[in-house]
């Protein structure tokens, strides 16, 4: 297939560009720099240097690459993210989740494709309370926190406006194998600290475990929505100190919960206290998908092995 992916040099997108090419396909890739524009075709992408959020530009770049289907994995974290102002962090993400998606689907319409695949997460938008493990058919949390609720309504219209499309939203877990990690140097420093009793329940998946079941959604998933994660959902108070050790960091700090509502705000709390992680029995299931890294837990070790402290961590929470 001709595959269209926008941001394709993010976190996911540097992964995903080189399986597709593999597998055959030929790939339109975006990005906003031409820096960047030109890694892509030394991944052998064809690069389009695009702003997603301007629509006449998205129509035209999607006329002229004639895509038999799309791939949205565009994000915007590059100033890093305040947990304490959850919304202003994704900003510009959730304008790519909503104007970027509305624009790309309306530039596919005008073009006749009809495959669409876009990123969402799994985790903290499946809201408080029930089970630790959740499936694609809970709803998403109806009450969110305030600080949190720009995002999650992105989030919703993102897995909506896709499905409803006949496309694919793929719910992520925590990305990680990265060397480009907002989160490693927080953990470097013991300023990630384990809240409470650590009972928030976190899903990870390696990028490269990522990359592959977003190139098997393309190719053969079923319109609907997915969790992309790995087989081992575990509280904070697990992989927390695990992630710590695999980077040569000293173990994470305990702090009572009423610290880190001051230092890092309710949805600091929530999120180390409160979270519930994801199945991926659908994925594994209907898409075929086998996982290299089961686990975090051989997954963290093989993936710092040998950078150590200087490279390696988790790349994003939404």
């Amino acid at each position: 297939m001709r595959v269209f992916v926008a941001g394709a040099t993010g976190a996911i997108g540097t992964r995903l560009v080189p399986r597709l090419v593999e597998s055959g396909h030929h790939v339109i890739g975006t990005s906003r720099s031409r820096e960047k524009a030109e890694r892509l075709a030394a991944q052998g992408a064809e690069p389009v240097v695009l702003d997603l959020l301007d629509a006449r530009a998205v129509r035209e770049a999607l006329a002229a690459a004639r895509p038999d289907a799309i791939v949205h994995q565009a994000t915007s974290l590059a100033g890093g993210l305040d947990i304490k102002h959850f919304d202003r962090s994704f900003a510009q993400t959730n304008r790519l989740r909503v104007e970027g998606t509305d624009a790309l689907l309306a530039a596919a319409r005008a073009a006749g494709v009809e495959r669409f695949v876009a990123q969402s997460y799994a985790g903290w938008p499946s809201g408080r309370g029930g089970g630790e493990v959740v499936t694609e058919q809970e709803p998403l949390d109806p009450d969110p926190l305030p600080e949190m609720r720009g995002t999650l309504d992105a989030i919703r219209h993102l897995e909506e406006t896709v499905v409803e499309a006949g496309g694919l939203a793929l719910r992520y877990g925590g990305f990680y194998g990265s060397p480009d990690d907002v989160q490693l140097e927080p953990v470097r420093k013991r300023q990630f600290p384990i809240v409470g009793d650590g009972g928030g329940v976190w899903s990870f998946v390696h990028l490269d475990d990522a990359a592959a079941a977003t190139v098997l959604a393309l190719e053969r998933g079923d319109p609907g929505v997915y969790n992309v994660v790995d087989d081992d959902p575990a509280p904070v108070r697990e992989w927390l100190p695990a992630l710590a050790e695999a980077i040569g960091a000293k173990p994470p700090r305990h702090v009572p919960t009423w610290l880190a509502r001051i230092l890092a705000g309710e949805v600091g709390v929530m999120m180390l206290t409160e979270s519930r992680g994801a199945s991926n029995a659908k994925a594994k299931r209907e898409l075929g998908w086998t996982l290299r890294y089961p686990s975090w837990r051989e997954g963290f070790t093989a993936a710092y092995a040998r950078v150590g402290t200087e490279q390696g961590g988790l790349s994003r929470v939404a």
